[in-house]
């Protein structure tokens, strides 16, 4: 069948199989042109593999440190002629790829947030990794709820500010104009949910399963994703219920770490950069934010997607013999060039000025747009768009 975007609000409803494939080897091939990363993991878990920057940790694990990956991910198949999820289609080509470098790979489908699905992540990695174990565990999930598999409780995030309402600046991408947002504050429970759905607990529960299972190596490392920002979406973010739920990852990190002191195990947070995802799509002032920051970082040389916030990871602060120091709470700092001085000095200057007759004037919404729609598999050179395609593509074994 032919496939074209549906685009409704900040979700596509389509993914193109071809497109994503292509997206994926894009990827390989900026890692592979770096060249190898010396002293990287030899066999990595990364849970919520199939998107943004987990897929991309993937990608710089296997193709630049040759590591063998289990991934864990939850993604539709087609199913009656709709497509499958794009995650789906990155993990199938993903799939293609790593099984041509001749590297082990296997992928559990399914929810992350069960025991259910830790233990068939468990007897992939014994089953798959030479000598049955993990060096390092990339901890990226991003769901709008999670059931507690202790309780049974289904909690949901929400995307609130705190204490008081907020207003800003907003870009309707549906219209393509700056309007204006306003939400209420957050309930106690809805402050609760999201802590419970995108803070630390879960990374506990995973690490903790990984432990009594044996399935970790001695000195095994392993990395959360965060975000912080600048103060304009700090209301929205960082001081919002999202931004609680990121704190808490800093407890979990030190949690962990201690648990794992038998294994001389270290847990890090990494604070990585502002980029186009599924999930940041849907954050009030944020697309506007991004749009603004790529005007601005591109025009400075020192814009970064995914596969590049992920390989400089790797390569600067994960495998580096002197690596760029962590900030005063110990969090990598992988957004140092978004944060910049003159960069938030621009992006501020440009937020005060922009509206709907300078959008394109003061931001570059056409770079977000594009970014957008590669998610899915769209607007991707060499990639015939009016061709038919098979969607119907299963997850090799």
């Amino acid at each position: 069948m032919v496939v074209q975007p549906r685009i409704r609000s900040f979700i596509c409803l389509t993914a193109h199989p071809e497109g994503c494939a292509e997206n994926v080897r894009q990827q390989i091939r900026y890692v592979n042109g770096k060249g190898a990363i010396e002293n990287g993991p030899k066999n990595v878990l990364v849970v919520g593999c199939s998107t943004g920057y987990g897929l991309a940790s993937r990608i710089a694990a296997s193709f630049g440190c040759g590591a063998g990956t289990v991934g864990v991910a939850f993604e539709k198949p087609s199913d009656k002629g709709r497509t499958a999820s794009p995650g789906w289609y990155n993990n199938v080509a993903f799939h293609d790829e790593v099984k041509k470098a001749g590297i082990p790979v296997a992928t559990v489908n399914g929810d992350a947030f069960s025991d259910e699905v830790k233990q068939e992540t468990i007897q992939a990695i014994k089953a798959t990794l030479p000598g049955g174990k993990v060096d390092q565990v990339i901890y990226s999930l991003a769901s709008p709820r999670r059931t507690d598999p202790k309780t049974g409780e289904t909690y949901k995030a929400t995307l609130k500010p705190i204490g008081q309402p907020f207003e800003n600046k907003n870009l309707n991408t549906d219209k393509q104009n700056v309007d204006i947002v306003s939400l209420e504050p957050a309930s106690d429970e809805e402050i609760s949910g999201t802590i419970k759905v995108m803070g630390g607990e879960d990374w506990e529960l995973w690490m903790e399963a990984l432990a009594e299972a044996g399935v970790l190596e001695e000195g095994v490392q392993t990395i959360a994703y965060s975000y912080i920002g600048p103060e304009v979406t700090w209301p929205i973010y960082t001081n919002g219920t999202i931004g609680t739920a990121k704190k808490d990852l800093g407890r979990a990190a030190k949690a962990i770490t201690e648990k794992l002191s038998g294994l001389c195990g270290t847990a890090h947070v990494s604070v990585n950069k502002a980029v186009v995802t599924q999930a940041s799509s849907a954050i009030p002032v944020v697309p506007l934010y991004i749009s603004i920051l790529f005007k601005i970082m591109k025009a400075a040389g020192n814009h970064e997607g995914c596969i590049e916030q992920m390989d400089r990871l790797y390569r600067d602060f994960l495998t580096s013999d002197a690596p760029p120091p962590p900030d005063e709470e110990g969090r990598i700092r992988l957004d140092d060039y978004e944060m910049l001085p003159d960069i938030q000095q621009a992006v501020a200057g440009n937020w005060i000025r922009i509206n709907t007759d300078t959008l394109s004037e003061f931001a570059d919404f056409d770079a977000y747009q594009s970014e957008f729609l590669r998610l899915f598999g769209f607007g991707i050179d060499g990639v015939d768009y009016d061709a038919d395609v098979e969607v119907d593509l299963p997850l090799p074994s």
